[in-house]
């Protein structure tokens, strides 16, 4: 007879791995099945974000950010240093062992929550069994029932026919994170949220990069002000970044040739290395019998409700893998959600108010809605700007760059959306979804005391300038 649980979670990402140690917490038998392997062979939990992306990037951002600093910007603050080495295979093994830290972290918190891991590949199969499948392929597959089951298998990253990856010369986001020694000249096909931090983290460290763009226009989904702010500092830094650019062949020999089409016709570029970040598509493959019924949408995303239940009974789905961005705390609110669903508890999630953020420098953050969708849905609004160089603390840090800007309802001055750019514009975006969660009015927010000099006056302003009250701009 099969082990039965209360709740068995296929994916041990932040979407997964969340919701198994919120089920167990509230008193459920949880096993999670998750069949990542790192590079160095072994198991690993986390998922994509914490093994190959949100966590190991970061890392790579940070150090390539102190390198940047210590050879170009402390001289500013009467610091000069000479013969600055770069040890990128140092780098590399910190980033590992950052990874290591924290996926480590996860199954020490599976043995305090008494969660079990299923090492393998999970199929969800007829009347909520899930079948475990060895990932190295030894061994018989073993069956496991589950009074609910929780999909979070997430996403990879999408592939190309224009350019095939070979692992070396040419290669996905995962790949980026492995280079040994810097490439001169740097071509990343896409410029959006992981092209960007990819493109940074090496254009800092001594490359020439070039971003092919396929779309006319720069981040759309981000407020044009802050997506021109943010363009104008990535090009002053050296990011050669191409619109209208769509990749019709790649080539690996000694060299990568890329071969694409503009508005001016027929192009070609040499480079080095190639990273393809073209975007990400749910992690579906061999997920479920065809006898389960289990229903995807047009997309292939596994269908969801509102509150993340399938078409079948019992089974929900969470994550980067159902509607919704693709973001990791996403998929951990979700799980939570569900876990107390499950639990019979009030789980809920509002999706109105989460943020997004791009680590670059300076970083790109925001939460709520743009003015373009609020002119869309007939919405009347009204708004404020603070530029960050008009703050004490961004002077004093040679943070200059950027801007915040609050959208208001102009009847209600509800804040209905929140956009930024500049210096920890991800730690400053979490006082906006805080405000938004309590329904605050721009005259809430700029009726709160903000220490001097710090970051966050700039959201004060903002919030002031919204009512053209701003003390430090001439309204």
């Amino acid at each position: 007879m099969a082990k039965a649980f209360d709740v068995i979670v296929i994916g041990g990402g932040p979407a997964g791995y969340v919701a198994a140690i919120r089920c167990a917490q509230l008193g459920m038998n949880t096993a999670v099945v998750d069949e990542f392997v790192y590079k160095d062979g072994e198991p690993s939990l986390g998922g994509t974000c914490l093994n190959v992306g949100c966590i190991p990037s970061k890392a790579l951002l940070d150090s390539s950010e102190q390198y940047h600093k210590v050879s170009h910007q402390l001289e500013a603050h009467g610091i000069k240093a000479k013969e600055v080495e770069l040890d990128v295979k140092a780098m590399i093994a910190r980033k590992d062992r950052v990874v290591k830290d924290l996926t480590g972290g996860i199954a020490q918190l599976f043995k305090a929550n008494k969660v079990e891991w299923l090492k393998g590949h999970g199929r969800l199969l007829e009347g909520k069994q899930v079948e475990v499948s060895p990932t190295s392929g030894k061994g018989k597959a073993q069956v496991y029932q589950a009074e609910y089951v929780i999909i979070a298998t997430g996403s990879k990253p999408i592939d190309i026919d224009a350019a095939p990856l070979d692992g070396d010369k040419i290669v996905n986001s995962d790949g980026a994170l492995e280079f040994t020694e810097v490439p001169k000249r740097l071509g990343i096909i896409g410029a959006g949220v992981i092209g960007l931090e990819m493109g940074s983290v090496w254009s800092r460290l001594g490359s020439k990069v070039t971003l092919l763009e396929a779309q006319d226009t720069f981040l759309p989904p981000v407020d044009p002000r802050v997506a021109k702010t943010a363009q104008k500092e990535f090009e002053r830094q050296g990011l050669d970044i191409r619109f209208g650019a769509r990749v019709t062949n790649a080539k690996a020999a000694k060299n990568v040739t890329v071969h694409y089409e503009d508005k001016d016709g027929k192009q070609s570029m040499q480079v080095d290395k190639l990273i393809v970040c073209v975007g990400r598509r749910p992690n579906t493959s061999n997920l479920f019998s065809e006898d389960s019924n289990l229903l995807l949408d047009e997309r292939g995303l596994v269908n969801v409700d509102e509150h993340c239940r399938t078409n079948l009974p019992g089974v929900f789905a969470i994550g980067d893998v159902v509607r919704g961005p693709m973001l990791a705390h996403k998929g951990s609110e979700e799980g939570i959600m569900v876990a107390e669903l499950i639990a019979g508890k009030p789980g809920h999630m509002n999706y109105d108010t989460v943020p997004w953020v791009i680590y670059t420098h300076p970083e790109i953050a925001w939460v709520g809605r743009t003015e373009a969708q609020l002119k869309s849905a007939g919405v009347p609004f009204t708004s404020g700007t603070f530029n960050f160089a008009a703050t004490g603390r961004a002077r004093a840090m040679e943070e200059k760059a950027g801007m915040v800007k609050i959208i208001a309802h102009a009847e209600t001055d509800r804040i209905l959306g929140v956009h930024m750019v500049g210096p920890q514009a991800s730690e400053l975006i979490a006082e906006a979804v805080v405000a938004m969660e309590f329904h605050a009015s721009s005259e809430d927010l700029g009726r709160i005391i903000h220490a001097h000099p710090t970051l966050s006056e700039a959201m004060h302003e903002a919030a002031l300038s919204v009512s053209k009250r701003a003390i430090h701009k001439a309204n």
